[in-house]
């Protein structure tokens, strides 16, 4: 718990910084521009790639910065381009995942092994449970009449977002991009 806790610390005294702001920044605007390019399949299932900048600014900066990143970007993309009502549901949601992925990814060697378990736990409990909640406060239908279906999509979806985050995190290690942004914003 310690840990986790220092994580916070260490991630609230980063965002203090113009430098770590500045990328954290330009991360939301990623965020937002995935965003638009999504596939909406129906009223309850979406894909999209919006997740890797979130998962980036989680494992550069810590969950203090995933979790704003997350809520701003979910409240900035329905200002910009507003699809059906708004719900803070979501909001909190787009929170929680900047918060997990920032607690398994923040300041630890990047693995494949890490990568899966932020991304299996942001496809359990946010995107499969939470996310299935909010969606039957929101249209009214069962619980268990939407979660079957929402499985099935977390299921064929994980694997994807691993790999992708997976390649997108080696490459920018490879071309030494993450190192340049830890440096420069750790002086």
């Amino acid at each position: 718990m310690r840990k986790i806790k220092k994580q916070f610390k260490d991630s609230l005294y980063e965002l203090r910084e113009l430098r770590t702001l500045a990328a954290a920044a330009m991360l939301l605007a990623i965020t937002v521009v995935l965003g638009f390019y999504r596939l909406q399949l129906t009223d309850y299932i979406r894909i999209g790639f919006d997740s890797v900048a979130k998962e980036l600014t989680g494992m550069l900066f810590g969950p203090v910065a995933g979790c704003m990143v997350g809520g701003l970007s979910d409240l900035i993309s329905y200002m910009i381009k507003p699809v059906g009502g708004f719900f803070p549901g979501f909001t909190i949601s787009a929170m929680a995942a900047g918060i997990i992925y920032g607690v398994v990814l923040y300041k630890r060697p990047l693995s494949l092994t890490r990568i899966i378990a932020a991304n299996s736990i942001v496809a359990v409990f946010v995107n499969l449970l939470l996310n299935t909640y909010w969606l039957t406060l929101l249209y009214g239908d069962a619980y268990l009449a939407l979660l079957p279906v929402r499985a099935v999509k977390q299921l064929v979806m994980l694997p994807i977002d691993i790999i992708l985050f997976y390649i997108t995190a080696r490459l920018l290690a490879r071309t030494n991009v993450l190192e340049a942004v830890r440096s420069r914003v750790r002086r």
